[in-house]
């Protein structure tokens, strides 16, 4: 099973507030259009890499979400106006797979940061703070618009809801991110979490996957633990 598609990411587009329950346990407000932010290749943790660090004083939460490997250079895709299914194959054309990502958050980090006005880079950001799972062949995945996401905690399961659910569907993503920026072969987009996002502590376990059907698909699996970062980086200390 091949994490060769991590190497090659030159850019991490990741989808907020997709999922209406999760913006409502999150007490956020819903947006009127899909919004994203980035975050660097470097936070990308592989299988058997090694455990998620946590930033001394920060709450780490989990975020488990589809992600959309890019295949082809994309730019000004649309998709208004035309039949779903067709959009959504134009988009599958436009991919070399998929993966799952744990889109790690920095809580309060984050909760700091949105009172200030200021970007979103650090509480995203960290190294570690996207564990992401072998590549997963399209043909394993006849219908990205309908999985089923998985997470757990120490062996309690913390989401499990389907993509179905998404506000802002596949292509209507891609329409408005590849509106502003183009997206090459290898970007990795994250189309955001479905509720029961929480929190994790060093020694906490996680296992995450998708489902096809009510099956497991193999490449799609995740289990890492989480541990103390360490360094100089301490959630306000200064």
């Amino acid at each position: 099973m091949s994490t060769l598609f991590a190497e090659q990411c030159r850019k991490v587009v990741c989808i907020g507030r997709n999922y209406v329950d999760h913006i409502l346990e999150l007490n956020n407000a819903r947006p009127t259009a899909p919004f994203f932010f980035l975050k660097p290749p470097s936070s990308m943790l592989v299988p058997g890499a090694g455990p998620i660090l946590a930033p001394t004083g920060v709450n780490c939460h989990f975020e488990v979400e589809l992600a959309l490997v890019m295949g082809k250079t994309v730019k000004d895709f649309e998709s208004k106006g035309k039949d779903p299914v067709v959009a959504l194959k134009e988009v599958v054309d436009c991919l070399s797979g998929y993966a799952v990502g744990i889109d790690m958050t920095g809580r309060n980090v984050q909760d700091e940061i949105k009172k200030k006005g200021l970007p979103w880079t650090t509480a995203k950001g960290f190294d570690t703070f996207l564990p992401i799972s072998y590549f997963i062949p399209k043909e394993k995945v006849p219908d990205p618009s309908n999985v089923t996401l998985f997470l757990s905690v120490n062996g309690k399961t913390m989401q499990h809801d389907s993509t179905n659910l998404m506000m802002w569907k596949i292509p209507e993503l891609l329409t408005a991110i590849s509106s502003v920026m183009t997206l090459q072969p290898g970007d990795v987009v994250l189309t955001g979490t479905p509720k029961g996002v929480g929190s994790v502590v060093p020694g906490d376990h996680i296992d995450a996957h998708l489902e096809v059907d009510g099956e497991v698909v193999e490449e799609s699996k995740i289990s890492v633990d989480v541990a103390n970062k360490g360094g100089i980086y301490a959630f306000g200390a200064n």
